[in-house]
């Protein structure tokens, strides 16, 4: 792949993490089979992938399109009981991916012709960075709850409502950082930490003792994954 299909790629994806994770809620992600909101969803996608690739609108409308295909394939042949899974979460993000990586293909010129191509060099690094963070975040929620779900009702530990996301969230984008800043030892902190916080619950029940550890494992591997590859790319610019 040429460089300027790499750079139209990472505009791409960017903008489809903005679309899926950011501005994507959850009400519109329950209420996503109202065509409506599908729509909405689809359209958000186009602009900010026009807004990425810097005007060019017509790969930005054939990708949203397509996004929005995917979406809706999902939404109404996978049963709402499934949906929540890991393996429709990463079969989704996996359909859009390939979707991205054939419009780069096909017209890696995009970002090129657009209003930004004079900035790449200085766009990159803060796009990659970006990528990376709410690939390690907001993107790892969905799969490591989806990868919990099937133990959740038997092993789920009492607490504060969304607390375990909001935790979640917290401890990948601090080992997103650390790694990001060359400081990895500091995630072994991080594991002690938790084990001592969750250490009095999880000692009395041993399904919540391996539903936090397997949870925790899965958490941080994402993380260090999406940390790990995030640095290379930026190194390699």
């Amino acid at each position: 792949m040429t460089e300027q299909a790499i750079i139209t790629a990472l505009a791409c994806l960017l903008a489809h993490l903005l679309a899926d994770f950011v501005f994507q809620t959850n009400a519109m992600v329950t209420a996503k089979r109202k065509p409506q909101v599908l729509l909405l969803h689809g359209v958000i996608v186009f602009a900010l992938t026009g807004l990425a690739l810097g005007g060019s609108l017509i790969p930005a409308a054939l990708l949203a399109l397509a996004h929005v295909a995917i979406d809706a394939a999902k939404t109404y042949a996978v049963p709402e009981q499934h949906r929540e899974r890991l393996w429709p979460y990463l079969t989704d993000q996996a359909a859009h991916l390939v979707t991205i990586a054939l419009l780069a293909f096909y017209a890696p010129e995009a970002f090129a012709s657009g209003i930004w191509a004079a900035h790449s060099t200085t766009l990159i690094p803060p796009a990659l960075f970006l990528s990376g963070l709410i690939t390690a975040t907001l993107a790892g929620g969905p799969a490591v709850g989806g990868l919990m779900l099937p133990h959740k009702a038997q092993a789920q530990p009492d607490g504060l409502d969304n607390a375990g996301r909001i935790i979640g969230l917290l401890e990948r984008a601090l080992i997103f950082l650390m790694v990001m800043i060359g400081e990895p030892a500091g995630i072994g902190f991080l594991i002690a930490a938790k084990s001592i916080l969750r250490f009095d619950t999880v000692k009395k029940n041993q399904k919540i003792s391996e539903y936090v550890i397997i949870g925790t494992l899965a958490s941080f591997g994402w993380a260090l994954i999406a940390a790990f590859a995030t640095k290379a790319a930026m190194n390699s610019y």
